[in-house]
């Protein structure tokens, strides 16, 4: 019976002798037909290195005939000197860019798990963070970071209270001049929304034309009768499903003062679609709106030490889907495009009546059935 090495040996020849094809001698790809079952050989460390020997062998002739074939793909003679110069080494290529397509589906369900953040944790909202560093650290080079961003785009993820991303509230965080200010200014916005706790947030969306105009729409959801059981004798579990519907709409105008940097100028706040009725009459007629920039040049001719607010955004990733906005504190609003058109929603399709058209459309589609 041959010994270990003798069979290493045989093995080793037989893996690296050339054939005349392909440079390997070609092995079978079944085992023949009768086969003897032995038991397991117990491998000695001299037969170990001769498998390695081989297969190293084996590897290097690969390489070099890939090398061979690539240089003949070339027009270059690896013999005689060819003129496609030397081959570049692994030192010389790029690090392979970023899957930002796998980064930002990973951010997207951090989004869509939290409620677009605000429900996120302390966790979630680190390993957002580390996400969106990601992105930005890749961002695409553009000229104009405003004239890219021009449609429609809805917030996806905030690391900040929603509301934040409008121009009012932006405009409000300008005016604090000091630490002790914005700390006070971020108590605020925890505490307004936390009293707000009963309304529901519905899209938050934001027009940009090409002339640098902002429309920047919060729509919110309030129940509009709950729990009467507690004052009427009236016994049903929770609230009735009548709601409080509207969109608060802040519109500014924004300019470019650097690539990635926009000057953020106030305009007006008003509030659009609200379902209650006789209360749409008077917001849709114009006058109830906030006209914060009227107050603010009045203020600024007759208040010596006035100043109107401007805040700063810095786009710091924009593509063709998807950008990434941060404010002075460096809060962040990701948003996703949905569509290139640079006005703002059309409300006047929303019924003022509380809902109750629909709910008695539901109701007789699921319960009644009466169909005339």
């Amino acid at each position: 019976m041959p010994s270990f090495r003798t069979a290493a040996f045989v093995l080793a020849a037989g893996t690296s002798a050339p054939s005349p094809t392909s440079g390997f001698v070609a092995r079978p790809s079944t085992p023949p037909a009768t086969t003897t079952t032995v038991g397991p050989l117990r491998a000695t460390e001299a037969f170990q290195r001769s498998l390695l020997e081989a297969r190293l062998a084996n590897d290097g002739d690969v390489a070099a005939a890939a090398t061979t074939e690539e240089l003949d793909e070339q027009g270059a003679d690896p013999v005689n000197g060819g003129a496609a110069g030397p081959l570049p080494s692994l030192a010389d290529a790029p690090p392979p860019s970023a899957d930002l397509t796998s980064v930002q589906n990973s951010l997207l369900r951090i989004a869509a798990s939290t409620d677009r953040g605000q429900f996120a944790k302390p966790a979630q909202k680190e390993e957002a963070s580390r996400l969106l560093a990601e992105m930005e650290s890749n961002a695409p080079e553009r000229a104009s970071s405003l004239e890219a961003s021009v449609g429609t785009w809805e917030l996806l993820y905030s690391d900040t209270q929603l509301f934040r991303s409008s121009p009012f509230f932006l405009a409000g965080r300008a005016t604090c001049r000091t630490e002790e200010e914005a700390r006070r200014y971020d108590w605020f916005c925890d505490m307004h929304r936390a009293a707000l706790a009963i309304s529901t947030v519905g899209t938050v969306r934001q027009a940009i034309s090409s002339e640098g105009r902002i429309t920047n729409e919060f729509e919110v959801k309030v129940g509009a009768v709950p729990f009467l059981s507690d004052f009427l004798p009236l016994r049903y579990s929770g609230g009735l499903p009548f709601t409080i519907d509207g969109a608060i709409v802040s519109t500014a105008n924004v300019a470019q003062t650097a690539p990635d940097e926009w000057e953020v100028y106030m305009d007006a706040v008003e509030i659009k679609g609200s379902n209650v009725p006789l209360l749409r009459n008077v917001l849709d007629a114009g006058n109830v709106a906030l006209r914060s920039r009227d107050l603010s040049k009045f203020l600024e001719d007759n208040v010596a030490q006035y100043e109107t607010p401007k805040p700063v955004l810095r786009a710091t990733y924009v593509d063709d889907a998807m950008r990434i906005v941060r404010d002075q504190d460096d809060n962040a609003f990701v948003y996703g495009k949905v569509s290139g058109n640079e006005e703002g929603t059309d409300y006047s399709s929303v019924d003022a009546d509380l809902g109750v058209a629909s709910l008695l459309e539901g109701f007789n589609d699921a319960v009644a059935r009466v169909y005339l």
